[in-house]
């Protein structure tokens, strides 16, 4: 988790800095990481200022984007914050996802019931 909150720092969102880190379930290998941010190019700004459709592609998008791994892959996702409905989408499309576990709540807990619906534990992080 220490690591999701350190890529979050490279966020360009004015409103919220969010990293997301994609590992093997043994923890050795680190798969994808993302923040969020505009796309590649763009200027390092939000487009918009309304919370919610800034225009910046959110961490777990840019961390989908990033992972090469075959979907065979065994994967857990560690987010600084709880993902959002569609992002929630996108890592149940990324294939074999174990558990994601985040560390602050998202304004909406939706995608709590969509992710464990198709098996998919979603767990607050407790540090040791």
């Amino acid at each position: 988790m220490q690591f999701a909150e350190t890529i979050a720092r490279r966020s360009t969102c004015t409103r919220l800095a969010v990293g997301t880190v994609i590992t093997t379930t043994d923890y050795r290998k680190v798969l994808a990481v993302g923040y969020n941010g505009n796309a590649s190019g763009l200027a390092n700004i939000c487009d918009r200022e309304e919370p919610g459709n800034c225009g910046c592609l959110h961490s777990e998008e840019n961390a989908v984007i990033n992972c090469d791994a075959p979907r065979e892959t065994k994967k857990f996702v560690f987010v600084t914050h709880l993902p959002c409905v569609a992002c929630a989408k996108r890592l149940i499309n990324l294939g074999n996802v174990e558990k994601i576990v985040y560390l602050n709540d998202y304004r909406s807990r939706d995608s709590v019931d969509l992710l464990e619906s198709v098996g998919i534990p979603v767990v607050g992080f407790c540090p040791d």
